[in-house]
């Protein structure tokens, strides 16, 4: 099920080629049928996204818009555990996202020029969050808090509905918890497409976020330029770095804990010990069979799992920068060494007591993360997703008059003549240039 690889037999090159392909190859089908589901929705509106859903679905939902009150009659189901755990989690993400806010600045001159960055939420954004047979409460709060903080005017919600046409509860508190603003009972490509655009019924938003299918990250990537996206995610993965004092119980349940969620899903432990190697897979033998996602565990873990015995934590963390993963575990008897040269990594969990799923729910960093080895250049979801920074300057007569000959020769430079001139015919009638 899972191999145990040597790094310096070239693991780490095979490896390494395998991740970054892994997800990467575009289906001409699925592009096809998501680039005439978006075509559909712009020219036809509701009534594409209606014939979308009815075929895609086979059902539509009671209501396409949800009122406060259904939203709040939903909730209701939820139990007061769930609700209470829902509620301290939001916090938690609250606090973290708080602390990302930027403040609009501007500095002035003795000559009175002014500039500075405005930084302004977005109007309108569309949070995309998946339903049907599974609910994931989690990725409304990651999305919708950071959004509320970044101060965007509206948060509009697509989701599936559950079975019966009716609205998934636990999506329905994490919507009222985090803020949404409005909620419309769709999904799939035809429901990004929506957001895109607008139709009769649902409004067009700035930006779109939030995971989704194949259909739905191609539709998202479709649309990029139309709209803003926050990210095309491919498939989840971990890579830990363990050192000899870790525990092989935790390093198994957290390598499969990755694994569940796709068998594209990866899942890779990189340990300096022959002993903690064999001890894992020893127990994810045992764990797994307890395990309601077995079957897609073992996929994954087949396809794009590994246990790789390298020499030092150095190339460990080595190993680490060049896959630059979506979740990185430290589980070293001294974690917080290490984290100062890790450059590559969406998210780093350091020390035997801070597993992946803590980031996915509760602790306040967000769990939209980088994949595919994008985290080499790009960052998790953050309040900066949902704002737009403008700049702004102000000059005097003066002022300008003092820097118009450097402008005119830097215009003239580029050949662009008629820069030059808008400079030029600010001088007064007569006035040479100042040197």
């Amino acid at each position: 099920m899972i191999r145990i690889w040597k790094l310096k037999d070239g693991a780490g090159r095979e490896l390494a080629s395998r991740l970054k392909e892994r997800g990467r190859k575009a289906d001409p089908r699925v592009e096809a049928a998501v680039a005439g589901i978006i075509e559909g929705v712009r020219r036809r509106g509701d009534a594409a996204v209606r014939d979308d859903t009815l075929k895609f679905d086979g059902a539509l939902p009671e209501k396409t818009e949800l009122s406060p009150e259904d939203m709040r009659r939903s909730a209701a189901e939820c139990g007061r555990d769930f609700l209470d755990a829902l509620g301290r989690a939001a916090e938690n993400i609250r606090r973290f996202h708080e602390r990302q806010k930027q403040q609009s600045w501007f500095v002035t001159r003795p000559d009175g020029v002014m500039m500075g960055q405005r930084i302004r939420g977005l109007s309108r954004v569309g949070i995309y969050v998946p339903g049907g047979t599974a609910a994931y409460p989690s990725s409304v709060l990651m999305n919708a808090i950071p959004a509320k903080i970044a101060g965007v005017g509206e948060i509009v919600m697509a989701t599936p509905p559950a079975a019966g046409g009716r609205p998934n509860p636990a999506i329905m508190a994490a919507a009222l918890r985090a803020g949404v603003d409005r909620v419309f009972q769709i999904g799939g490509a035809q429901a990004v497409a929506a957001l895109a655009f607008g139709t009769e019924t649902v409004p067009a938003v700035d930006k779109i976020v939030g995971p989704g299918n194949i259909y739905v990250a191609t539709a998202k990537r479709q649309l990029f330029g139309t709209v803003g996206i926050d990210m095309v995610a491919g498939p989840s993965e971990i890579l830990i770095l363990a050192d000899g004092t870790a525990n092989p119980r935790f390093l198994a349940a957290d390598l499969m804990s990755q694994a569940e969620h796709d068998p594209l899903a990866s899942a890779i432990l990189l340990t300096p010990s022959e002993e903690i190697a064999s001890a894992t897979v020893r127990e994810i033998d045992r764990q797994i069979g307890g395990l309601s996602r077995k079957e897609i565990i073992e996929k994954s873990l087949d396809r794009y799992g590994a246990v790789v015995v390298c020499g030092t934590m150095d190339e460990a963390v080595d190993f680490a920068n060049e896959i630059a993963p979506e979740h990185l575990e430290v589980c070293a008897e001294n974690p917080m060494e290490f984290l100062g040269r890790i450059d590559n990594a969406g998210s780093v969990f350091l020390g035997n007591y801070a597993p992946e799923p803590l980031g996915d729910y509760y602790a306040g960093p967000n769990h939209v993360l980088p994949t595919g080895g994008t985290a080499r250049f790009s960052s998790p979801l953050s309040v900066d997703a949902f704002v737009k920074k403008s700049s702004f300057l102000y000059y005097t007569k003066e002022a300008l008059g003092r820097a118009d000959a450097d402008i005119v020769a830097l215009a003239r430079a580029e050949g662009l003549t008629a820069h030059a001139n808008s400079i030029e015919v600010r001088r007064p009638a007569g006035k040479e240039p100042e040197k």
